[in-house]
């Protein structure tokens, strides 16, 4: 029963199509359910495949770059990747492009067919269908969260930490493969432990293979690894983040409220003020989050700190013709298990993000990133990502476009201060976001006509002339006692 309820919660999130082209005139369709007696048809074999895995950040990359061969007869153009039941869940950031030509990433979606199994799928559609005897080479990158576990589980306050990152020598893979290897980057050279296989060691790299030997669809071979990770592992479970656009005052106005663990070793003995204070006058590593530094675009103003008591002064603000950063440092270090909220905002021109097409409809062009925030060598992931773009009164006719991969599209009305209609909001919801996404724009398109640009300024005059109009009928009555001369 524990599998039926994690992979409905899972698939209830996940939109069938995880495409980069997304706007609401094309609304997210539902996954794809299949037989429950589905297999991935073999049509298809690895002729080599290369996995690497990064774990120099608090999460887990994998890249997989294999040659694909169609065996078949006929034409294909469908390809299954496996995930296990316990990390599917976990994925994030799935994207299959072809490594020889660049362009955009391939349609792929999570397929539903028998909560009972172990393994689970993502289809991934081929933009044009693989002749028989063809072969294509397929870059599949993705990142897996809240997988990494800390060993051991608790830890003194200076005590070095390591996570224990478990996985299987043979990638899994629903084809045979003839020819494979995988290797893992490690943070540093420090890794105690290596159970499974007979790994190459290299200074902070470990390489399993190659296996020459042909290995069957769905062949697994457990491994896990330890290794010292003596840094915050930063996982923010919720994070809300509103972009609200002022065509009047020429502003472009953000706030990003924040939900963050720590999910690192926790603490074995009582936290120590004074051997805390004592440490920072050499500031040795440590898997307590001390500090966040948040980079802005150039020419953001006006930032602020707060979190559930109130301002936060322990920030710093540098600004100039180059960069702006934002760093933050919480009211006590997060240890492993410790949670910190807090919010942060700023205000920036609103002319470096929006574009004016010349149309009769007053076309508009919005480029901002899908997620700033924090960043931490160290990386920090999100469990979900809830954006909000409150675009001006009278806005319509709204399209939107990103590679981030979505859940969730709503579209609303916000209401404020003299609105009459309310404003035009957009929602987008994310899961399992890795902070490499800062480097992906959402492109926002709308209309917004000459005569809504008016439409404040008129409802401002009309109820300023209502005051007086109704001060000055007010004024006309009569409300004496005696008789009229």
């Amino acid at each position: 029963m524990r599998y039926i309820s994690f992979f409905a919660a899972y698939v209830a999130l996940f939109p069938a199509s995880i495409s980069a082209d997304s706007n609401l005139s094309e609304p997210l369709s539902s996954q794809q359910i299949l037989p429950d007696n589905f297999k991935p048809p073999q049509v298809f074999q690895n002729v080599n495949l290369l996995r690497n895995t990064n774990l120099e950040k608090g999460y887990v990359r994998e890249t997989v770059n294999v040659v694909i061969e169609n065996i078949d007869s006929k034409p294909q153009n469908e390809y299954y990747i496996p995930f296990s039941i316990d990390v599917i869940g976990n994925v994030g950031g799935l994207e299959v492009r072809d490594k020889k030509t660049p362009g955009p990433s391939f349609k792929t979606e999570l397929v539903e067919y028998d909560p009972y199994s172990p393994t689970q799928f993502f289809r991934t559609t081929l933009p044009q269908p693989l002749s028989p005897k063809t072969q294509l080479t397929l870059s599949i990158t993705y990142h897996i969260l809240s997988t990494l576990i800390p060993l051991p589980f608790k830890i003194g306050q200076g005590d070095r930490q390591y996570l224990r990152h478990t996985f299987s020598t043979y990638t899994p893979s629903a084809y045979p493969t003839l020819k494979q290897k995988t290797k893992l980057k490690f943070p540093s050279p420090d890794v105690p432990d290596a159970v499974g296989g007979s790994p190459e060691r290299q200074g902070s790299t470990f390489t399993y293979g190659p296996y020459n030997d042909l290995v069957p669809a769905g062949a697994l071979e457990p491994a896990s690894v330890r290794y010292e990770f003596t840094k915050p592992v930063i996982h923010a479970t919720l994070l809300e983040r509103d972009i609200e656009i002022s065509h009047w005052g020429g502003n472009l106005a953000t706030e990003e409220r924040y939900w963050l663990t720590n999910q690192g070793a926790h603490l074995k003995d009582n936290f120590n003020r004074v051997q805390w204070a004592a440490a920072q006058y050499y500031k040795p590593p440590t898997s307590a989050l001390r500090d966040l530094n948040v980079p802005l675009k150039v020419g953001s103003l006006n930032p602020y700190f707060t979190d559930d008591i109130g301002n936060v002064s322990t920030s710093r603000f540098r600004s100039n013709k180059r960069e702006a950063n934002l760093e933050l440092k919480p009211r006590y270090p997060v240890f492993g298990g410790w949670k910190y909220s807090f919010r942060i905002g700023w205000d920036a021109d609103l002319k470096s993000f929006l574009r004016v097409l010349k149309s009769a409809e007053g076309g508009h062009v919005l480029k901002v990133p899908f997620l700033e925030g924090p960043k931490m060598g160290e990386g920090i992931s999100y469990g979900k990502v809830e954006l909000q773009v409150i675009l001006p009164e009278g806005a319509k006719n709204v399209k939107f476009e990103t590679e981030v991969p979505l859940v969730k599209v709503e579209e609303s009305v916000h209401r404020t201060f003299m609105d009459t209609v309310g404003r035009t909001t957009l929602k987008l919801t994310a899961c399992n976001v890795a902070d490499e996404a800062r480097d992906k724009p959402l492109i926002v398109t709308y209309d917004y006509p000459f005569t809504a640009a008016f439409r404040k300024p008129v409802t401002i005059f009309l109820g300023i002339a209502a005051v007086f109009l109704t001060a000055w009928g007010i004024g006309r009555l009569d409300v004496s006692i005696g008789k009229q001369s």
